[in-house]
């Protein structure tokens, strides 16, 4: 892949027609929620564009709730209560893209303690969980963050979640954990019963 991934595209994403065309043929199976799993383009749009983005969708959706990954995060994070966060995104987001994450979360009333790419090697295929989680130990130890959040739903972070949360003392996010914990709720089902995914699991 890319070192760094262009902008323009990632705002054409989530733009129509193909993501209205594509939610549409979802809606015609027999779904009890979509979950739209791109960080990127909710970082180029913003919490309000994505908010758009969402309402969009769900007229084309007959009823099924639509759920998207920062939205999912924002959620999370004010279930968990925090205020602080540490936001880590994968090595292929450059730090402009970073930084319109970092606004993303400010705009949703967060206070960013420390936002940055991941340092590793810009290899999806590459990233290990140890060597992720020496990484992050290494440069978020130190923070007054309340909370981890991973960016970047093409980010290998799952396997870090749990050693995380024990070494560094605090909850951990992740992209697709996030979004896979929203669409448990909008469909009632039980969220406790998912284990290894996380202190959020605990939050139904």
């Amino acid at each position: 892949m890319d070192p760094t991934i262009p902008l323009a595209p990632v705002r054409a994403f989530s733009e129509p027609p193909h993501l209205d065309d594509a939610t549409e043929l979802l809606a015609a199976a027999p779904l009890h929620a979509i979950a739209y799993g791109f960080t990127s383009s909710a970082y180029v749009i913003g919490l309000e564009g994505e908010a758009q983005m969402v309402a969009r969708l769900q007229r084309l959706t007959r009823g099924i709730p639509v759920v998207v990954m920062c939205g999912a995060a924002v959620e999370g994070l004010r279930v968990l209560g925090a205020r602080r966060i540490a936001l880590i995104d994968p090595p292929w987001f450059d730090a402009k893209l970073n930084g319109l994450g970092a606004r993303y979360y400010e705009s949703a009333g967060f206070e960013v303690v420390y936002s940055s790419p991941c340092g590793l090697e810009s290899d999806q295929k590459e990233i290990t969980p140890s060597e992720l989680h020496a990484w992050v130990s290494e440069h978020v130890s130190s923070s007054d963050a309340d909370v981890i959040v991973f960016g970047g739903n093409g980010f290998r972070t799952v396997g870090t979640i749990a050693a995380l949360e024990e070494d560094l003392g605090r909850p951990v996010l992740t992209a697709n954990q996030v979004l896979l914990w929203a669409a448990l709720r909008t469909t009632d089902a039980d969220v406790g019963s998912v284990s290894d995914y996380g202190r959020l699991f605990s939050h139904g």
